[in-house]
């Protein structure tokens, strides 16, 4: 027998209703769910257990991680129809914000997971064992000069650490403390010796001109207050002909990021991009589509640009002054 009243009290809460819906998609494990709905682990964790104990929702583990997705008596048993209607947009789930947020921030960890070829992604013939787009990132850093690098806004250094992989030297910038003690840390763990840590804006680099080789903005300017500052204070830094390469997200329409992640802005069309770069003196600009996840919500631009070289009377200027 359903115990109705039950059924009713834990559908009457919208965290509980966000996550049926989310699991109604795909499976999902405590640490996706989190990402998904912005709660903490234990929360999840608790209104898990709720849905379980009243059969809303089943648990599945697989590959060492435990798996939940919405339970068969919601999905094609008894209470198929009572869900079908409470999911159905006629409710005013989906147009939500709080709920697009929820699908959205779902494709970015279903496009993760793809991306890391996890054999429990939806599909399975992406699994080809071996292959991860980090071993591709090393490979390609072998082809590459060993150059001075700036990595602006790092965060916790995962790009930085690439980097020193092929880099003489990265200097890393980020205005967090915290977030800069955790790269230190990661740092440390992995021996990597050849990173130097400095708190800064990316609109007032602590880096002298003219000295680095490679100045790397990813997914950084729209969270800067003044992208179009930022990217000459980018080229500022760089020695004639060094490169700036940014990776910043395409134009997009989920307003969550400001709150949730600090976002200031909603992405940036390509010729926008192009134009900062142009501005701050940069030549062969080059602005290209880098990813996109088909029915996700956000794509990313790549682009790239060089820094002119010194005229021969700059340079003769230049040698006299040494």
């Amino acid at each position: 027998m359903i115990d109705a009243a039950a059924i009713f009290r834990l559908l009457g809460d919208e965290v509980r209703l966000r996550l049926l819906r989310v699991l109604s998609h795909e499976r999902l494990n405590v640490t996706e769910l989190t990402a998904v709905l912005g709660l903490a682990q234990s929360g999840v964790s608790r209104h898990l257990r709720l849905l379980k104990d009243a059969g809303l929702v089943d648990e599945e583990p697989a590959g060492g991680f435990t798996y939940y997705r919405l339970s068969q008596a919601l999905a094609s048993g008894p209470l198929a129809g009572l869900w079908t209607h409470i999911d159905s947009d006629a409710g005013g789930m989906g147009t939500s914000p709080l709920v697009r947020g929820d699908e959205a921030r779902l494709q970015e960890v279903l496009r993760v997971r793809r991306e890391n070829f996890d054999p429990h992604a939806s599909d399975a013939g992406l699994l080809v064992p071996g292959r991860s787009w980090a071993a591709w990132a090393r490979a390609l850093g072998h082809l590459l000069p060993p150059v001075e690098v700036a990595d602006l806004a790092c965060g916790e250094g995962y790009l930085t650490l690439e980097a020193a992989g092929w880099a003489r030297r990265v200097i890393a910038i980020d205005r967090d403390r915290a977030v800069l003690r955790r790269a230190r840390a990661l740092a440390r763990k992995r021996g990597i010796t050849n990173v130097i840590w400095k708190r800064g804006d990316i609109e007032r680099l602590p880096i002298e001109a003219a000295t680095v080789d490679v100045a790397l903005l990813s997914q950084a300017l729209h969270q800067a207050a003044d992208p179009a500052r930022a990217v000459a204070e980018a080229v500022r830094i760089l020695r004639p002909s060094g490169r700036l390469l940014v990776l910043e997200l395409r134009p997009h329409d989920q307003t969550w990021v400001k709150e949730r992640l600090g976002d200031q802005w909603l992405g940036f069309a390509d010729d926008a991009i192009a134009r900062m770069l142009r501005s701050a003196g940069l030549i062969d600009v080059r602005v290209q589509l880098g990813a996109r996840r088909a029915g996700g919500p956000f794509a990313v631009t790549v682009a790239s640009g060089r820094k002119r070289e010194l005229s021969r009377g700059s340079r003769r200027a230049r040698a006299t002054r040494r």
